[in-house]
């Protein structure tokens, strides 16, 4: 019996699998989250056709800015594997490295809609406990944005924040040194050490 949720060898998947595997190793070096996600893969699914497809790809909002918020939220995780693909994708939206930079810095660099998109985010994460969408915030998004676009971003975040969870919670991403999530238990145990 495995001591947590078992990973599949790529060799061991469909070949679906095995296509989404490479996707995802080629992105961030590692693919733990197809590599136990196999057990249920219409799990996997829901995440890559009706999240990312439908609602992250497509939708009401620039998924430029899509990338942004993504990009924000898992820099404040810590989620190394993460932060690989997501540098990628902003990047690859047309963000540049000095803007990669302000993320958690200065943000003047960015445009009003984009600093309004980074403030919402920072209200998701998961380190945020008291997150909440206060009236100044929310009439910054809404020189922007509708009622729907601003309810979809805080779906992308509620999503991302959720998946970034389960990702720790079994072991199935990298973290970077400074992820504030790390298990008491081998926290306490790396500290003896």
């Amino acid at each position: 019996m495995a001591d947590t949720i078992k990973s599949f060898r790529r060799d061991e998947l469909s070949p679906k699998l095995q296509q989404d595997w490479d996707f995802v190793y080629k992105l961030t070096g590692q693919a733990g989250f197809i590599e136990k996600g196999a057990h249920a893969p219409e799990l996997l699914d829901f995440t890559m056709v009706d999240f990312y497809e439908k609602i992250f790809y497509g939708g009401r909002v620039d998924v430029k800015l899509k990338h942004l918020a993504r990009l924000r939220m898992s820099l404040g995780h810590g989620c190394r594997s993460c932060n690989l693909g997501n540098t990628i994708g902003a990047k690859e939206v047309g963000y540049s490295e000095e803007q990669l930079n302000a993320i958690e810095g200065d943000r003047s660099i960015f445009s009003d809609v984009e600093i309004a998109v980074l403030e919402l985010a920072d209200e998701f994460l998961m380190t945020n406990i008291q997150g909440h969408l206060e009236p100044e915030l929310y009439a910054k998004l809404h020189k922007h944005f509708d009622d729907a676009q601003i309810l979809e971003l805080g779906t992308v975040m509620s999503y991302l924040g959720g998946l970034a969870k389960m990702l720790f919670v079994f072991d199935m991403a990298e973290k970077e040194e400074t992820c504030p999530f790390r298990p008491a238990a081998r926290t306490l145990a790396e500290a003896a050490e």
